[in-house]
């Protein structure tokens, strides 16, 4: 009698394996590509793996599987117009599935997720983007909610003065003797309500 199938499934394994390869590429071992990068005369290069960069980018993918056999175990890759930190957390991000930058280089980190055909960087810049955007329409909202609510309660002394004027009538000043009508009050001006002691 044969048992059902179970699903033997790591939660972690991805992100160890991940985390692995990371380590690997900073200690430069089993790495099988160059890319060298070169902006406004800024030049770096890069050691990483073939097959990460071309599981996260199609741009890579193209090269790697196009590209002939080369004289040497190493292949290398030419990026031109791309600044030497934008590629630095490119490839921090293909690696670790994160990376910290300024909210000024989001945009230019699109821009590389989309030269390099890096969907995953490409969604979570987008992501981050819209994030940054309902915040600043969620601040701009709430500073409009709060100048108008300041607009009206500095305008509201002036928007009914009538009701300003019998609130101030209904109350005696001490010098000053006040004319009431002895029957009936006329529609305009309501009769002042007693004072309890």
């Amino acid at each position: 009698m044969e048992s059902a199938p179970v699903l033997l499934e790591s939660k972690s394994s991805p992100i160890n394996l991940l985390n692995e390869m990371h380590q690997l590429r900073l200690l430069g071992h089993l790495c099988d590509v160059t890319v060298s990068v070169e902006y406004q005369g800024v030049r770096a290069e890069f050691v990483a793996h073939k097959a990460v960069l071309a599981a996260t980018s199609k741009f890579f993918k193209e090269v790697f599987l196009n590209e002939k056999a080369v004289d040497g175990p190493r292949s290398n890759v030419f990026l031109n117009e791309v600044q030497v930190a934008d590629f630095a957390s490119f490839l921090e991000f293909v690696y670790t599935a994160k990376v910290e930058v300024e909210e000024d280089r989001v945009q230019r980190m699109l821009e590389i997720a989309e030269k390099l055909k890096c969907l995953d960087l490409s969604e979570t810049c987008f992501q981050l983007k819209k994030q940054m955007l309902e915040s600043v329409l969620l601040e701009l909202q709430n500073f409009s909610e709060s100048q108008n609510s300041e607009e009206e309660s500095a305008a509201h002394p002036n928007v009914l003065p009538e009701s300003r004027a019998v609130a101030e009538a209904g109350q005696d000043p001490p010098d000053c003797p006040v004319a009431r009508p002895s029957h009936g009050a006329s529609p305009e001006v309501p009769a002042p309500k007693s004072k309890e002691k």
